[in-house]
């Protein structure tokens, strides 16, 4: 470990936190044979009485879905017996134990580190992922999952991927970059050579320390002694890496014969079994005592009923050295071995391995693995299950099949760039229709995802058309996403063009409300609210989870497009409702491509709600999974959902870095309402400040890009007010009019309350009185909670329409309008309202032009306190935590709500009761009320 101290320090630091209770996670990358695997070695040495987990990809089996996670919990899997039913169920499924599906990936996710938790109950606990780009991918994403919510358990976890290399991402952990060794201490590894031949050792390694140990070990006696010729080492760095691997390969074949093929077949196995390599080797005419010359060479590693290879290019060597035939031969006794053993999927794609050429019977196995694996919610490895289905598949409308298939399990893995590849491989034209029309849908994910709504809503209308009343569930299927792509523009004509397709509305009213909404001369509202209830209805019906779900349950485009339709009709509360059902119904099925897009859904309804902090909260998650899954579209919208809390709070410099970003990607591919929303956050800041013209700007422009007054109806209160105050009283009179129309035909408290305001503002004094207390009347208790409280909050059943930083507005203009009147005593009750609201939200900007106002009637202006108490003296996830705590839900009920360990659910506690004052669960129902 010469010259390692930087990252043995960094990594002590994680171990001596682990031993204090404290979990951690570090992602090490860099070149091969850089030393990642020793660094790992070493935490492993130094782990003491920790307990240590450990699992190495392998890149020949890195398809096998949660085989990476099995391997690393083996030694442990009597702790499932002891997890929650639904989690010890979910485990025993993915791990081929059981034949039930998992519907629900974040139940796996949670059982992983309830798993962690559990494995660190009696003393610290140390997980090791060595060459992390070839474990799985569904493996990987569970292990990620559970290390990134971490807290107070004990756990240490350490992973170590390759840079460059093809396979499992490994995303949102922190990193270290493991690089060269200096000079001084990459001599230290050459003793015993002369200065010339060290010297060029140096010079040609790089800094690389496997590099160093191996090209020094690979030369001749004469290059040792000096006579060292100017083409005995590689002559760039270039062709470093191959050359390590000639001294491996240069090491295997020095072996005998019958070592070579045990070797073989523990390179082709994924298992590390050192059981299932001999039994395989055994129908190859070799055995454990041929086991013998490579274990003391050091290549590999044998510990009770593992092998293990001491570096993964040794294995790589020893794989790559053998002829063709010889590695088909292994991993046909590998499938032998596997198919006595009753594992069926790790059998199939031995077989896949043993083919050279079609192989109907392979490639059925292979699907029935993709389709084991898609019930387990691993759907990239489905996708790459019917991937490589199709490429053994003679027949080429079934191989259009299953490749079309493949690309979809990409999709839904949120894998957008490798569906347009997989896209890219169809044969066409495309016989069967309905193949045709999942084949336009993989085509509008990647058209979506990187370039065009409205592109993406033309390739699925001209499949639509092409579909025709054949399959009109087909048909049915593409109007629905052409519908919800051209929303996504902003795009209000291709929305009613769209729905103007469907052939018998009342059979489709997913389409019939933008229809009814957008299309015509005018809009039947009143039809598209009839329309709307049926959707709701089977919405709820099926609820926020599985239970219940049956084949005619409402898919997750048809949740998507009934909230926002909730949205767009102004029933927030429903909106919200319908959002959470499509958000679980994203983690029930495993569609994690999907989760982005429907918590953006869930923002909107939560910011419609004035709950910002949860907005916030819910937009920072799905950013992370949109980042995470490379979604970019996707994120241009949720980066202009997070600017809008921000622009509230006056976080200007927040603001203008979201919206940049945000308008730099939506502008140029015409998503026009991610460009709308980060305009909006612009001008309302500006609005905040004070700045009115500059709000009015951006307002304005925030409106012309989508049109539309129903899709920009939110952002008019905004405009009336900025035009008002930027002495513009003609550019708000028709915004108003805009509003107060749609007001009317939606009627809906909260927007009238709105209208209401508006009127005030830009009708005669004489009636602004009247339109003013009307509209803090619509306004009503606020019962949507405005300081953010979610689901399991104590104090209030979420289902409120209220908006306290709108009634906190509507109480600001009313006051500035009696204190010009004189009315000081009327003034600064509300001013002392509205100032009050805007502290309670942490609305910095508007509290302080409430405070001038209030200090210009003469009211008093010392700073107040946030009306939550001692609450606001927690951190976010602290307050969670304690709000479901006093509802009476046990540790491990709140973590599994809030996907933490119920370790750390327990550290939150311990940690808030100091802080409110008390001493136990039982007395945060009435400090909460209170």
């Amino acid at each position: 470990m010469r010259g390692r101290s930087t990252e043995q320090e960094r990594i002590g630091r994680l171990l001596a936190d682990g031993r204090r209770g404290n979990s951690g996670a570090l992602l090490l990358h860099g070149e091969a044979g850089i030393g990642k695997s020793a660094l790992l070695d070493w935490a492993a040495g130094q782990a003491g009485d920790a307990r240590v987990l450990r699992v190495e990809g392998i890149e020949s089996e890195m398809e096998l879905a949660y085989g990476g996670l099995h391997q690393l919990f083996l030694p442990v899997l009597d702790l499932v017996d002891g997890l929650p039913p639904a989690q010890a169920a979910a485990l025993r499924a993915v791990f081929g134990l059981t034949a039930d599906e998992v519907r629900d990936s974040f139940t796996v996710g949670l059982a992983v580190l309830t798993m962690l938790s559990e494995a660190a109950a009696d003393g610290p606990l140390l997980c090791l992922v060595d060459d992390a780009q070839w474990v799985d991918q569904p493996s990987v994403d569970m292990l990620t999952f559970a290390a990134r919510r971490l807290r107070a358990e004990g756990v240490v976890m350490l992973f170590a991927v390759r840079d460059g290399a093809p396979g499992a991402t490994v995303k949102g952990l922190p990193g270290l970059l493991v690089e060269g060794l200096d000079r001084t201490a990459a001599a230290e590894l050459l003793t015993g050579l002369p200065p010339y031949a060290a010297d060029r050792v140096l010079e040609e390694a790089g800094g690389n320390p496997l590099a160093l140990i191996e090209l020094s070990a690979a030369l001749t006696p004469a290059q040792r002694a000096g006579r060292l010729g100017p083409l005995a080492l590689p002559e760039t760095a270039a062709a470093l890496r191959g050359r390590i691997q000639d001294g491996f390969l240069e090491q295997v074949g020095r072996l005998p014969e019958a070592a070579r093929l045990v070797l073989l077949v523990a390179a082709a196995d994924d298992t590390g079994s050192l059981g299932t390599v001999l039994e395989a080797a055994r129908e190859l005419g070799a055995d454990v005592e041929d086991l013998e010359p490579a274990e003391r060479a050091g290549l590999v590693v044998l510990s009770g009923e593992l092998v293990r290879f001491r570096h993964p290019l040794v294995r790589y060597a020893a794989y790559r050295s053998a002829p063709l035939a010889r590695r088909i031969a292994a991993h046909r006794a590998l499938a032998g071995a596997l198919g006595e053993a009753g594992q069926p999927h790790r059998r199939a794609w031995h077989l896949a391995a043993a083919a050279t050429g079609p192989d109907e019977g392979v490639a059925e196995e292979l699907e029935r693995v993709a389709e084991w694996a898609g019930n387990r919610q691993a759907m990239a490895s489905a996708s790459a299950a019917y991937e490589r289905a199709a490429q053994l598949t003679a027949d080429r409308d079934l191989r259009a099949r299953r490749l079309v298939q493949a690309a979809r399990k990409a999709a839904d893995a949120g894998q957008d760039e490798r569906c347009g590849a997989l896209a890219d491989q169809v044969p066409l034209p495309l016989a069967d229709q309905e193949v045709a029309a999942d084949f336009a849908r993989a085509r509008a994910v990647v058209e979506l995802g990187y370039r065009s709504p409205a592109a993406a809503a033309r390739i699925l209308l001209d499949s639509a058309d092409a579909t025709g009343a054949a399959h009109p569930g087909a048909t049915a299927s593409l109007l629905v996403d052409a519908v919800h792509a051209a929303y996504s523009g902003g795009d209000a004509a291709l929305m009613a063009e769209v729905a103007a397709r469907a052939p018998e509305l009342p059979e489709l009213p997913v389409l019939a409300v933008p229809a009814l909404l957008f299309g015509g001369d005018a809009p039947d509202v009143s039809g598209a609210l009839a329309a709307l209830r049926p959707l709701v209805a089977a919405t709820d019906a099926t609820g926020t989870g599985s239970a219940g779900a049956g084949a005619d349950a409402p898919g997750v485009m048809e949740r998507l497009m009934t909230g926002i339709h909730c949205l767009l009709a102004g029933d927030h509360p429903t909106a919200r409702r319908v959002a959470l059902g499509a958000v679980a119904h994203c983690r029930d099925q495993g569609i994690s491509g999907w989760l982005p897009t429907t918590l953006d859904l869930l923002v909107r309804t939560e910011l419609a709600l004035g709950r910002h902090e949860e907005a916030t909260a819910r937009a920072t998650e799905a950013l992370r999974l949109a980042e995470y899954y490379d979604l970019a579209h996707r994120a241009s919208h949720l980066r202009a959902a997070l600017a809008l809390p921000a622009a509230v709070r006056g976080e200007e410099e927040q603001v203008r870095a979201l919206t940049e970003e945000a308008l730099g990607y939506a502008r140029p591919r015409g998503v026009g309402r991610a460009a709308a929303d980060a305009l909006w956050a612009r001008g309302l800041l500006e609005l905040g400040l004070g700045r009115a013209q500059a709000a009015l700007d951006e307002l304005a422009a925030a409106r012309q890009e989508i049109g539309h007054p129903l899709l920009c109806l939110p952002l008019l209160p905004d405009l009336v007010e900025a035009a008002v105050r930027a002495g513009r009283p003609e550019r708000a009179a028709q915004a108003a009019v805009v509003l107060d129309e749609w007001a009317g035909a939606l009627d809906r408290p909260a927007l009238g309350a709105l209208a209401a305001r508006c009127r005030a503002l830009t009708g005669p004094d004489g009636s602004a009185e009247e339109h003013f207390t009307a509209a803090l009347a619509l306004h009503g208790n606020d019962n949507g909670d405005g300081n953010g409280n979610g689901e399991g909050n104590a104090n209030t059943d979420g289902d409120g329409d209220g908006n306290a930083f709108d009634r906190a507005r509507t109480a600001l203009l009313y006051g500035e309008w009696l204190r010009r009147l004189r009315r000081q005593l009327d003034a600064r009750e509300q001013l002392r309202a509205a100032l009050d609201g805007f502290e309670a939200l942490g609305a910095r900007p508007w509290a302080e032009r409430a405070r001038s106002e209030l200090g210009a009637a003469g009211g008093e202006t010392v700073l107040t306190t946030r009306q939550d108490g001692p609450i606001s003296l927690l951190s976010p996830q602290e307050r969670e935590v304690v709000r479901l705590a006093a509802t009476g839900a046990s540790n491990r009920e709140i973590a599994a709500q809030l996907f933490l360990s119920p370790r750390t659910v327990g550290h939150h506690l311990y940690r808030a009761f100091p802080k409110l004052g008390i001493g136990s669960r039982t007395e945060l129902a009435a400090l909460l009320a209170a």
